[in-house]
């Protein structure tokens, strides 16, 4: 048994025998309960409070580095293999909430475990079992398995018609406020649907960047919710450079002929590409 799992073993016993202890001096219940993560439901809720640790135990690796908080209000006493130890540095105020969260070192979904940091004057939880959703049961054998997309496909499916797909080049943009800059900008326009594909350099030397939405805004106020695909793991390392997608189904096109494309990370950061313009003959083709 390597290092790390011990620890973590040792960390589980100890919170085990923390959950039967005494109220704590400020007069808090010592909680210990199991929370599921998961995207499509609220973030779940960890009570915190200054001079109590709490234990979040993880059901399978998480990747330290990617670990998120605000290191003004919230201390992180160890992140080992499978457990973090935060304590707020501060009792929080009524009504007054931080995030953390962190990615699993394993790939399944799912892929990262964030949750809401509060403060109650009745509780604090001394030890989170966290929990994922079980994951869909594989098919039989027997089964026969999805094949993978060929380019005739697209045609099939009605992607691509006889006038092809029509790309346009994207200016690079800096952004030195955020950190953030573009090379490589290509826009793909399809039939009933466009991409944009951008390779994004994070210049920060201590915060990766992970973008989690993707909006196109026309200059007559359309706003497109766009379908977004970070290549990798999904966030791009400080001083490394990552391929990001945005993708949106458009069956009919508005006559705005310039979009802004908004990518927006986690904390407020995010950056916005501006004059993504729609090639000509698509717009007269539909108007």
């Amino acid at each position: 048994m390597d290092q790390p799992l011990r620890l973590s073993l040792a960390l589980a016993l100890l919170w085990g025998a923390a959950a039967r202890a005494e109220p704590t001096p400020g007069g808090r219940a010592e909680r210990t309960r199991a929370v599921t993560v998961n995207p499509a439901e609220p973030l779940p809720v960890v009570r915190v409070a200054q001079g109590t640790m709490t234990l979040l135990f993880f059901p399978a690796p998480i990747q330290k580095k990617t670990l998120t908080f605000d290191e003004s209000r919230i201390r992180v006493l160890d992140a080992g293999e499978l457990s973090v130890i935060v304590q707020a540095v501060t009792d929080f105020k009524e009504g007054e909430r931080h995030e953390i969260g962190v990615f699993f070192a394993d790939g399944r979904a799912p892929s990262r475990a964030a949750f809401v940091l509060v403060t109650d004057p009745s509780e604090v939880d001394t030890r989170i079992d966290v929990q994922r959703p079980e994951p869909p049961a594989a098919p039989c054998p027997s089964e026969a398995q999805p094949r993978v997309p060929q380019p005739e496909d697209f045609v099939l499916l009605g992607y691509v018609d006889k006038r092809g797909v029509s790309v346009v080049p994207i200016k690079d943009v800096e952004d030195e406020a955020q950190g953030l800059s573009t090379t490589s900008g290509l826009f793909y326009r399809g039939q009933g649907w466009a991409l944009v594909s951008l390779k994004i350099e994070n210049h920060s030397t201590k915060s990766m960047w992970a973008p989690r939405e993707a909006t196109f805004t026309g200059t007559r106020g359309l706003s497109l919710q766009a379908r977004l695909v970070v290549d990798g793991e999904g966030v791009i390392e400080p001083g490394a450079v990552g391929r990001v997608l945005a993708v949106v189904d458009m069956p009919k096109l508005s006559a705005d002929t310039f979009f802004t494309l908004e990518l927006r990370g986690e904390d407020g950061h995010n950056l916005k590409v501006p004059d993504v313009r729609f090639p000509k003959a698509e717009m007269e083709r539909i108007q």
